[in-house]
């Protein structure tokens, strides 16, 4: 006859490990009606508890596996999240899949979940309904009651387009690309917010479509009358295209364009000239997430207050931005 453990008790009973563990061992954090019924079930199937076992609690992190631009990012929120964990006293267990299927069934085996990148909120609410504390790192409905962990991407897009202004650049484009990245459009909107106050300003989104270069889309908003001195991109990865392709037409930077990223990730310093980006803090931002599932898991929070926990972004200024050019060459 097969042992009968934890994992074999919640999964007869559609409940998480960690309740089951929690109803077995007498600690709070289920009700008493869950804790009855738990025993019952053990007893029912035979399970004995190990004597002088010691429970090592374990927190998940689930990393969207399609959301391949921000690798580098998710490296660093694993990195700062491990570590963490560590000093707190969790083991880590990781997986990438975007299924909700797959993260409501990791989600039984741990204590706590974090949910990295683009995750649907149904996923986030299949882990809730299974009574296991989830937070994110990424954007979700307003209101929704879930606690995220994140950068600031419409107050960093502000930040630059006043940075920019301090420079002398009245015509400014946004470049972006891929839709349905939340971040991304909050930075254009921090853009936005700023420079719509200034009505000597010209200012647009260059929409960066993968069957077109980015100097085609230059010449077609050219054609148009607008002549970009400054560029934002909404990811470094863009930010280095736009640099390689200004370089190609014989422009100087920072003399006639200014380029600023978004990430500083490690090709911001390995290109000439080196890239002005915004610094997300994604160490910090994976270490916050074991504090927030940490708080929940220890029920230092009240259950119906979400949190919103936001690591301030900052301007890393290098070679490629400068003050505007006099006379516009681009």
């Amino acid at each position: 006859m097969a042992k009968v453990t934890l994992s074999t008790i919640a999964s007869h009973m559609g409940l998480s490990k960690f309740a089951v563990s929690r109803a077995l061992s007498g600690k709070d954090g289920v009700s008493e009606e869950t804790r009855r019924r738990v025993a019952a079930v053990a007893a029912e199937l035979g399970y004995a508890r190990p004597v002088d076992a010691v429970e090592a609690p374990q927190l998940g992190i689930v990393f969207h596996d399609t959301d391949l631009i921000n690798s580098e990012l998710h490296l660093l929120i694993q990195s700062g999240f491990q570590a963490e964990a560590q000093r707190r006293g969790y083991q880590v267990r990781m997986r990438w899949t975007h299924l909700t299927d797959e993260i409501e069934a990791f989600a039984r085996s741990v204590s706590a979940v974090a949910l990295v990148g683009p995750h649907p909120v149904a996923s986030m609410q299949r882990v809730r309904d299974l009574g296991v504390p989830v937070a994110r790192s990424g954007w979700i409905g307003p209101l929704d009651p879930f606690d995220i962990v994140s950068g600031t991407d419409h107050e960093a897009g502000s930040a630059v387009a006043q940075f920019l202004l301090d420079l002398g650049h009245r015509t400014i484009a946004y470049v972006h690309g891929t839709p349905g990245y939340r971040g991304r459009l909050e930075r254009f909107y921090g853009v936005r917010e700023v420079l719509e106050r200034y009505p000597e300003v010209e200012f647009r989104e260059m929409k960066f479509e993968t069957e077109m270069r980015f100097t085609e889309h230059l010449l077609k908003v050219h054609a148009e009358g607008f002549h970009p001195t400054a560029f934002f991109c909404a990811h470094d990865g863009l930010a280095l295209t736009a640099i390689s392709e200004l370089l190609r037409l014989g422009c100087r930077i920072p003399e006639d364009a200014t380029v600023v990223g978004f990430g500083d990730y490690s090709a911001a310093i390995q290109i000439t000239p080196q890239l002005t980006t915004v610094k997300v803090h994604g160490l910090e931002i994976g270490a916050g997430l074991v504090r927030v599932l940490d708080d929940r898991v220890c029920k230092r929070i009240p259950p119906d207050v979400p949190l919103r926990h936001m690591l301030a972004s900052r301007i890393v200024i290098r070679d490629s931005s400068g003050p505007a050019p006099k006379t516009p060459r681009l």
